[in-house]
């Protein structure tokens, strides 16, 4: 009899208590490979499978947050590519900051588990984008892919982040601590980020190497994880990335699907909007109009053109100035 697809194990209807799902989380770990709980806020979670390592860092409220799902991403990336996965689950937003998650990947690495994989990609979004890059120095040779990370929280670096202050009290100074430096064994980092988003920007900035390649996402806020994931690009992203052949050209071009989602072309036309530049507004809409058909960009498109007068009859080709 053929084994149910790992993907297929736990039923998001379900809607189980979060000490119950861990239950199950747990057995089909210990089934699949194995779990090992970290201390009183972490897990990790093995999947075996090939000599192609996918580490991925996530929250157990990210895992249940998504929509038509109820298991770690890398799971359903893992599943789909045939690759052998590693999921640190944090029970809260940690930033993976205790001893028992040290520890374990000391263990890693004096077991030489990353020495029986060809490849290895870390990946995290956000707290998890940090530990993503923090903890990449356990495996030497590997790919990091961090969405929005923060470098660290220590007040004394980055007195100007003000959005995590239930976190100044947690060290950032000891093992893996300040994650620039931690991603000097890497063999190539990309961290992706809106530049538009003062503290990511400044956040960026600190990762600053030679082997660290910065990709910006203007008009995407907080959502890049969730915006690439609903584009599907998400994925095809991280398969170049294990495939050693990720480039910034790739990036850009997986990222014009942009051009035909529809919640990031609401938040760039708010944002022109609010620049009051009617003359960018309507060369904007008449962009997208070519595309698809939106009520919204329609009665903008005709505001811009009254603001405009005379102007707004014979604006560029927007297929000529490929504006989103």
């Amino acid at each position: 009899m053929v084994a149910a697809p790992i993907t297929s194990l736990v039923d998001p209807a379900n809607n189980l208590p979060v000490d119950d799902w861990l239950d199950l989380i747990e057995d089909i770990g210990e089934d699949h490979g194995y779990f090992e709980p970290l201390g009183p806020d972490h897990s990790a979670v093995f999947i075996e499978n090939s000599t192609s390592l996918l580490v991925t860092f996530e929250t157990i409220d990210g895992v249940r947050g998504r929509a038509n799902s109820d298991i770690p991403l890398g799971w359903e990336l893992a599943s789909k590519n045939n690759w052998s996965q590693l999921c640190l689950l944090s029970h809260s937003n940690t930033w993976f900051r205790h001893r028992a998650v040290y520890g374990y990947f000391d263990r890693l690495v004096d077991d030489g588990f990353f020495d029986e994989f060809d490849q290895v990609v870390f990946y995290g979004a956000d707290s998890c984008g940090y530990a993503a890059a923090a903890y990449s120095v356990a495996a030497p040779g590997s790919t990091v892919l961090a969405l929005q990370p923060q470098a660290t929280l220590d007040p004394r670096v980055t007195e100007w982040e003000t959005r995590f202050d239930h976190m100044r009290r947690v060290s950032f100074t000891d093992r893996y601590g300040y994650a620039p430096d931690m991603l000097d064994a890497a063999q190539e980092a990309f961290i992706i980020y809106d530049p538009e988003v003062d503290e990511d920007a400044m956040h960026a900035s600190l990762f600053t190497r030679s082997n660290v390649t910065k990709l910006r996402c203007r008009y995407v806020g907080g959502e890049i994880e969730n915006f690439m994931r609903r584009m599907e690009i998400l994925e095809p992203l991280i398969v170049t990335a294990m495939a050693g052949e990720l480039t910034k050209s790739d990036f850009y071009h997986m990222f014009r699907e942009r051009r035909n989602y529809l919640p990031y072309l609401r938040r760039f036309l708010s944002v022109v909007e609010e620049q009051q530049r009617p003359f960018l507004t309507a060369i904007m809409c008449r962009s997208v109009l070519t595309r698809m058909n939106t009520p919204r960009f329609r009665r903008q498109l005709t505001r811009a053109q009254r603001l405009l007068g005379e102007e707004g009859k014979d604006l560029p080709d927007p297929k000529v100035l490929q504006l989103v």
